[in-house]
């Protein structure tokens, strides 16, 4: 990780940790959100920590499992990170199925926060 640019070493540890809280208990996530933060969930807009993590604790699902297939980390001009991660997850005992989820970052009060999500499954002819 050493030779990678800072901000895809503070990207791919954000991911990583996200999804490690998210399949754990998900409960948790509002550590790495702000009151400023938004949320778009398959085309439903959340904005604030409290209506976040909400929207994420009340997903109809018991447990569930990420696997990611690929991740690509950019700065931005205004000093974020822009983070984009396809994968698969796995809820309950549903089929596999793909995702598509986009994070900025932000560095906050010395840590990187999450100031805009977007989520997507993976769905085609639906």
């Amino acid at each position: 990780m050493g030779d990678k640019p800072i901000w895809e070493q503070i990207g791919s540890s954000f991911v990583q940790h996200y999804y490690q809280l998210f399949d754990a208990d998900r409960t948790q996530l509002g550590a790495i959100y702000i009151d400023a933060s938004c949320l778009t969930w398959e085309g439903q807009q959340f904005q604030g920590k409290a209506a976040i993590v909400e929207k994420l604790s009340s997903l109809p699902f018991q447990k569930i499992q990420h696997s990611i297939t690929a991740q690509d980390h950019q700065p931005t001009p205004d000093s974020c990170i822009l983070s984009m991660v396809v994968g698969q997850l796995k809820a309950d005992d549903d089929q596999v199925l793909g995702f598509h989820q986009t994070f900025l970052l932000k560095s906050f009060q010395g840590a990187w926060v999450c100031t805009n999500e977007v989520f997507r499954l993976a769905l085609h002819n639906v």
